[in-house]
């Protein structure tokens, strides 16, 4: 097995009995694949969302399974010294796809290694739901979705329950442009399918706007010194910095050496920014510092007020709570427990009328009942359905902002979110 990966094999062991329920081996077993980075500066985005779906397959085990049926969790981390690695995470596609008692899967995180994973999920049918990624060219049509699925164009085996970019980086602008009132922004993106997408379409929005881009810039996702980026942009006298990607790329450092710059204009990002409070090792408050990352903004492609969400909140700190470092929900752990919702839930549909059926009956089942247009879901969001490229029905976007003096050293608080779905 490949929890050895993650670095702490015993803490991943522990996953595995937990999400078994301390069951005996004689119980039938089907597996709910999680396809996550788990480990290094990654962990921070990757162990708060797994967890999202290990209470779910936890609490379905607690009930009894699903028609004699226990669900053991199966995560594997695609994080290789600290970073997502599309081809680790290919690797861990193909895995999945040659365990027959694969139903489904949770995740990915990244983009890029949707991007990779897409295509093998499709030839094979087997399901998997994202609860991040946001790229738009990973199922739109218009955008190259369709090169992704070139198998079964039609067949339908990746949904997810996030926003996408073409909606995540324009609502970043109109709020950069309308609510903080910025004109002149310094646009960085880490040269990444997911990075410099949302740049592009926040850059694109902020100009129509009436703003101005003080300078666009691709610093790549090894980047360790923004100095020089710094300091030229200095010249042009922005009055905020947007940056597309995520915090391993460098986003904590850039912030930090900003700050050291004596740069204290606004610092926005994307949802791949917003990876936990000032104790999370590898999030941008721990690498940047909470002072210096007072005065950032971030969106997250989810709805992140959900009608649930008090309670969820409550039962995941109690059922962690012996995780000192990821025992409070990530921005990305409601959505992937509604991942693992909508694949549990729509096992649970198909065992109703084929109780009888094998492994490659059972896969297949689950991947057309989730991708059923005419079927939704009751989920901790809230109701979830998918279209017919199988992205979200109600594209939320919500926006936070770093509290220097919340709990744990400096958090990231909820301040506004709207659905773009039924915005004018």
């Amino acid at each position: 097995m490949k929890f050895a990966r993650m670095g702490a094999a015993v803490a991943v062991a522990a996953i595995v009995v937990a999400a078994c329920g301390g069951s005996s081996g004689g119980d039938k077993t089907l597996k709910l694949g999680v396809t996550l980075p788990l480990s290094g500066g990654a962990a921070a985005d990757g162990q708060p969302t797994l967890k999202g779906a290990q209470l779910a397959v936890d609490e379905i085990n607690d009930k009894g399974g699903i028609s004699g049926y226990k669900i053991q969790l199966f995560p594997l981390d695609h994080a290789v010294n600290g970073k997502y690695n599309e081809q680790q995470a290919a690797q861990d596609m193909q895995t999945f796809v040659n365990d027959s008692a694969v139903i489904g899967i949770v995740g990915p995180y990244n983009s890029a290694v949707g991007k990779v994973q897409i295509p093998i999920g499709n030839s094979a049918g087997l399901l998997q739901c994202s609860p991040a990624n946001t790229n738009q060219g990973l199922t739109k049509p218009e955008f190259g979705g369709l090169d992704l699925r070139k198998a079964n164009p039609t067949k339908i085996a990746y949904i997810r329950v996030a926003a996408t970019d073409d909606i995540q980086g324009p609502a970043m602008a109109v709020y950069a442009y309308n609510t903080l009132g910025l004109k002149n922004v310094l646009v960085i993106d880490d040269v990444t399918t997911f990075g410099k997408g949302v740049a592009d379409t926040f850059q694109a929005k902020f100009e129509e706007l009436g703003g101005t881009t003080a300078d666009r810039v691709g610093a790549g996702a090894d980047t360790t010194d923004f100095n020089a980026i710094i300091t030229a942009a200095k010249a042009k006298n922005p009055d905020g910095v947007y940056y597309g990607g995520v915090v391993t790329s460098g986003a904590g450092l850039l912030l930090k050496q900003m700050r050291q710059q004596g740069m204290t204009v606004p610092f926005l990002g994307p949802d791949g920014i917003v990876n936990g409070n000032g104790e999370a090792e590898g999030s941008l408050i721990k690498i940047a510092g909470k002072d210096a990352a007072a005065g950032s903004y971030g969106t997250v492609a989810a709805i992140g007020d959900f009608p649930a969400k008090a309670q969820f909140d409550a039962n995941f700190t109690e059922h962690f709570k012996a995780d000192k470092e990821f025992n409070t929900p990530g921005a990305y752990s409601g959505p992937a427990y509604a991942c693992a919702t909508v694949i549990l839930d729509s096992l649970t549909e198909f065992l109703k009328a084929n109780s009888g059926a094998d492994m490659a009956a059972i896969r297949e089942g689950v991947r057309a009942w989730a991708t059923d247009t005419s079927h939704s879901f009751d989920t901790v969001l809230g109701t979830t359905a998918f279209d017919a490229n199988g992205d979200t029905t109600q594209p939320f976007i919500s926006f936070y902002t770093v509290d220097p003096n919340a709990d744990g050293g400096g958090n990231w608080v909820f301040k506004e979110q709207q659905n773009f779905g039924t915005a004018q």
